[in-house]
């Protein structure tokens, strides 16, 4: 099981925007000390839902401030960004931090980012399926080129190329070359494309473990309907979001997210704007916080643990990205990242 700390670089209600970048770069840093086996990284645009707005770049960041801890995106929104850049920063990151790099796309929201940086509503109503294979094919090929509704160029050298190094082409279970890709999917249209090009799946906090396990069924249905033979899809390491916070019981933890966690939903989601005009019903955040409490490992730590344990056996799910900064403050964060590495994953290996 590999279980790994979610960083959104979260701004609480009174708190300024370096603090909540300090507090994601401290969460990364600490994982690492506490022996967690990956910081995955969020990013968002003109909200204080999350104040990172490119989360390849403080990927690269941490990747210099780290040794041994895996560092991946969750994720890198490919409609507001050209594919062929996006898979220049993940081959960059990969080669230079000796394949630590983990690049997670997905579709995002139909936001007013889409206006700002000029990709239109299009991109996202129908052109993540483009924008993805453009970017598989610039991570797995030595030249690429390209004729699209949406990117039309004549091929081109990829440079650096990922596929080079760090995979031995003698070793059977070393996998793909370049960095792991994985997809955020919240839908069976979602689930779809990922699986019909054999890439693992990024699951939402927002869902419970039934709902989960039927994504990852449909996936496997749609793979094997794509070609993919049983031992790629056995393999697939699909990643679950959720939430953790350790205290010595389960009222205090739940007191600890219940207490920050409406505020900072309020005005964070409450912050979002759509490119259209569209209606988009925001989360109650007082039911919102109330629902991830009991989804995800809130309470002691064999509590968690068992949480933890449950949601694999009923899943199959051995990767989770764990959001750590529910409490909004440093060193509540730290110290649940600390205890998360040191009392729960002792538990589970």
């Amino acid at each position: 099981m590999r279980v790994g700390a979610f960083i959104l670089a979260a701004q609480f209600p009174g708190q300024g925007q370096g603090e909540a970048l300090h507090r994601a770069v401290r969460s990364a840093e600490v994982a690492e000390e506490a022996g967690l086996d990956d910081v995955w990284l969020a990013e968002h645009h003109f909200v204080p839902y999350g104040v990172c707005p490119n989360a390849a770049t403080l990927a690269g960041l941490l990747l210099g401030r780290t040794r041994r801890i895996g560092v991946g995106t969750a994720v890198s929104v490919l409609p507001t960004q050209h594919p062929v850049a996006l898979g220049e920063q993940a081959a960059l990151l990969h080669l230079t931090s000796d394949g630590r790099f983990t690049l997670g796309v997905g579709r995002g929201g139909p936001w007013v980012d889409l206006e700002v940086f000029g990709s239109g509503l299009e991109a996202y109503d129908q052109g993540f399926p483009e924008s993805l294979d453009l970017l598989m094919r610039w991570l797995r090929e030595p030249r690429v080129g390209a004729q699209g509704e949406r990117y039309t160029f004549r091929e081109v050298a990829v440079v650096p190329r990922p596929a080079e190094a760090l995979t031995d082409p003698d070793d059977p279970g070393a996998g793909p070359p370049g960095p792991p890709v994985v997809v955020a999917c919240t839908s069976p249209s979602s689930v779809r494309t990922a699986a019909a090009r054999g890439l693992p799946m990024l699951l939402g906090m927002h869902c419970g473990d039934e709902e989960k396990a039927e994504m990852i069924a449909l996936w496997r249905t749609a793979a094997r309907e794509a070609g993919l033979d049983g031992d790629e899809v056995a393999a697939a390491g699909h990643v679950s979001a959720g939430v953790v916070q350790i205290a010595d019981d389960r009222e205090a933890a739940r007191e600890t997210l219940t207490k920050a966690m409406p505020g900072w939903l309020r005005q964070g989601l409450g912050a979002h704007v759509t490119v259209d005009g569209r209606y988009r019903a925001m989360r109650d955040p007082h039911a919102y916080t109330e629902l991830l409490c009991g989804l995800h490992p809130v309470g002691p730590p064999q509590w968690c643990a068992d949480r933890l344990a449950a949601t694999s056996e009923r899943t199959g799910i051995t990767r989770f990205a764990l959001l750590v900064e529910g409490s909004g403050d440093l060193a509540a964060t730290e110290e649940n990242v600390r205890r998360l590495g040191t009392e729960v994953l002792s538990q589970l290996e």
